[in-house]
């Protein structure tokens, strides 16, 4: 039965050996270890999301499953119900209370997680969406033809625009945290940068493309895809500045301003980017990684130096999500597993300081409201 599914595996209860000798202290085990039987091994694809309400969605095949991270409970929201299709992508509203859903059979659904039903069903594009990203009420989707579809979620007719500036699958897509711009990743070795939606315009050229990932003519054996990567990240800090990963022929992680276009830095990881999350707790990001390490690195920024590794997937990380409070990272990986990595816990005097200068805005904004 499907209560299987998503299992706790392993929980650490012990207090494990930190990686290395930092300035602070972080675990070289995962605080815990989540079964994820039939977890689709595709580069292409999107499959887990946390949300602001302490939710983590993850897609196994023709279903979805929520797990709450906070009373531990675990929900079957949906099984597709063709067998022949599955769930290629999800992705939360910011708000935490709607979860969009995108399908092999090119639709994307949108569900109330507090009903645990769907609202509706949007079918705009013609193959499957690997990728989703919310701005407000607009919920932009990426589909393997390389179309990228903005749909407004407010209104029966939700097809507002369509962005036409990739040839091949479309495997990220993120909204920048101040809603500017879009990026998106494609396997044909670019890296868009999109305007958000004026006025009534239909029509969208990139303000920017990025094409510095080199390798997109080799072909990788085994089934490892050794194309540009779905890791696409905003600094949330540095709301014009962009990381970008590439695939195994690659390996480098960039990070780019947008407004100029140039390459700020780059590093070689030495393996396939998968994925890249950025941690406002320390200003460093974590990637996510494939053949031939199947790790995660924590980097320093600006300086982009390494500040650890995280091992323990027995076969590639797929995706990385991180929790609403910063602290954990969930990485799904194709040896059908989900671990959760407490690797941003803020130490007592860093938590007390956060705490403060997040009491002393909230004064500042109820004194500008009075």
């Amino acid at each position: 039965g499907y209560q299987n599914n998503l299992k706790v595996l392993y929980s650490q209860k012990m207090t494990p050996g930190s990686s290395k000798k930092n300035t602070r202290y972080i675990p070289s085990m995962p605080d815990r270890i989540l079964d994820a039987p039939e977890i689709r091994n595709d580069y292409y694809l999107n499959l887990i999301d946390w949300s602001a309400l302490n939710y983590l969605a993850v897609a196994l095949d023709t279903s979805v499953y929520l797990w709450n991270n906070t009373s531990g409970e675990i929900i079957k929201l949906l099984e597709m119900e063709n067998t022949a299709d599955y769930v290629s992508s999800v992705s939360w509203i910011k708000e935490g209370n709607y979860l969009a859903v995108g399908t092999s059979s090119a639709e994307v659904q949108l569900w109330d997680i507090q009903q645990q039903k769907r609202l509706r069903n949007m079918t705009s594009h013609s193959s499957r969406v690997g990728c989703l990203s919310w701005n407000n009420y607009i919920l932009s989707s990426g589909s393997r033809c390389g179309h990228i579809h903005h749909h407004d979620v407010r209104v029966a007719e939700h097809h507002v625009a369509t962005l036409a500036g990739h040839t091949q699958e479309v495997c990220g897509l993120k909204w920048s945290l101040d809603g500017r711009y879009l990026a998106s990743g494609g396997n044909d070795n670019l890296v868009n940068i999109w305007p958000c939606i004026q006025g009534g315009s239909r029509e969208f050229s990139p303000v920017q493309t990025f094409t510095r990932h080199q390798g997109l003519l080799l072909l990788a054996p085994f089934g490892i895809n050794p194309l540009f990567s779905q890791a696409v990240a905003w600094c949330p800090w540095q709301s014009n500045v962009l990381a970008t990963g590439g695939g195994t022929s690659d390996r480098h992680i960039r990070i780019w301003n947008v407004c100029s276009g140039t390459c700020l830095s780059a590093v070689d990881a030495h393996s396939q980017v998968c994925s890249i999350l950025w941690s406002t707790n320390y200003k460093e990001f974590i990637s996510g990684h494939g053949f031939a390490q199947n790790q995660l690195v924590i980097w320093k920024y600006p300086t982009m130096a390494k500040v650890t590794e995280l091992q323990g997937h027995a076969a590639r990380v797929l995706n990385m999500t991180m929790s609403p409070d910063g602290v954990t990272v969930a990485s799904a990986a194709a040896d059908e597993t989900l671990r959760l990595w407490r690797c941003f816990e803020l130490d007592p005097i860093k938590k007390k300081e956060r705490e403060k200068a997040n009491s002393a805005r909230s004064s500042i904004i109820h004194q500008g409201i009075r």
